[in-house]
């Protein structure tokens, strides 16, 4: 089963569609073309920049129209119905490197704007913060199987969507610009997805800050990296950085790439990104494998869960 990953900020504008549609455009892409996994992509921010990054503005257009999106599973929540169409709805082999497979969608849509409100409420009116918390688990749950990772892509807050997808997470990452103003919220998030883990009565693991838009010239930015670096309560700064350049931001716009070295660069962003998934494989495989000892040791249980889904069968070779 797989090793469910949510990327989460509260801070728009962080690098945070670069890096899940980088851990999950690229993330995704180095997974699949690089180690061999096979990947599904969940977008829930209302944005739907990760969507239509993947599949393009017509595409997205389409699937909205034939309510094929991730917002359909909400309204039949709240109206009651069962409209939700998993096969229809998850877009097969989106990535935008020709002859990449492997890489699977669910899109988002723009209608999560208006559902959010109605969510809440409905949270409320039940008098069950859990309430609503595992629509997303319950229905990926027969597909979920089929993938070694799913990268979901939460909105920038702690909202009901956002909460589907840590109830469905095993771990999550922070992607951070490195000054003050977009650190600011790292302690909230922690907080926030530390108590909403008790809640479920399990762990999210904080696999760690991912450092965006970097720019090594800035004595800003290495104060800032060496701040959280000594900042006992961040778990983790991955060692690969994002540096801001050209070849990341176009690789963030929809469009038809030959290979993956002609989407991500021939100066040094390629293997910015391929280093960055490989940390992030050895992170998950090391904190979730402890998770996993620590929790079979309090309960007397063999440990057999990466989050709501269980995973049985030896993980697959990481390549790394």
């Amino acid at each position: 089963m797989p090793t469910v990953i949510a990327t989460i900020s509260l801070k728009g504008g962080v690098g945070k569609t670069t890096l899940t549609g980088g851990l999950a455009d690229f993330l995704a892409d180095f997974l699949a073309g690089v180690f061999g996994k096979k990947v599904l992509l969940v977008d829930l921010d209302a944005q739907t920049n990760l969507t239509t990054m993947m599949i393009g503005q017509e595409h997205w257009l389409t699937c909205n129209a034939r309510r094929h999106t991730v917002a359909t599973l909400f309204t039949d929540l709240l109206d009651g119905t069962e409209s939700f169409d998993l096969e229809g709805s998850v877009q097969r082999d989106v990535s935008t490197v020709a002859g990449l497979t492997g890489i699977d969608l669910l899109p988002s849509s723009l209608d999560l704007i208006e559902l959010a409100e109605e969510l809440s409420a409905h949270r409320v009116a039940a008098d069950d913060h859990l309430a609503a918390v595992e629509v997303l688990t319950n229905a990926l749950a027969p597909i979920a199987g089929q993938y070694d990772y799913i990268l979901v892509d939460c909105p920038p807050n702690v909202g009901p969507f956002s909460l589907n997808g840590l109830a469905m997470a095993a771990a999550y990452l922070i992607p951070t610009i490195p000054d003050v103003l977009s650190t600011y919220a790292i302690p909230h998030i922690q907080r926030q997805v530390a108590d909403f883990g008790t809640e479920l009565g399990r762990e999210i693991v904080e696999l760690g800050v991912v450092i965006t838009k970097y720019r090594a010239a800035s004595t800003l930015h290495q104060d800032t990296v060496r701040r959280l670096r000594r900042d006992t309560s961040i778990q983790n700064v991955l060692p690969t950085y994002l540096h801001e350049g050209n070849a990341i931001g176009a690789a963030a716009d929809f469009a038809t790439w030959p290979s993956l070295h002609a989407k991500y660069g021939y100066h040094g962003h390629y293997e910015q990104f391929r280093d960055l998934t490989r940390a992030v494989m050895v992170e998950a495989d090391a904190k979730l494998a402890r998770a996993e000892l620590a929790r079979a040791e309090l309960s007397g249980a063999v440990p057999s869960s990466r989050g709501p889904f269980d995973r049985p069968t030896p993980n697959r070779s990481s390549g790394v």
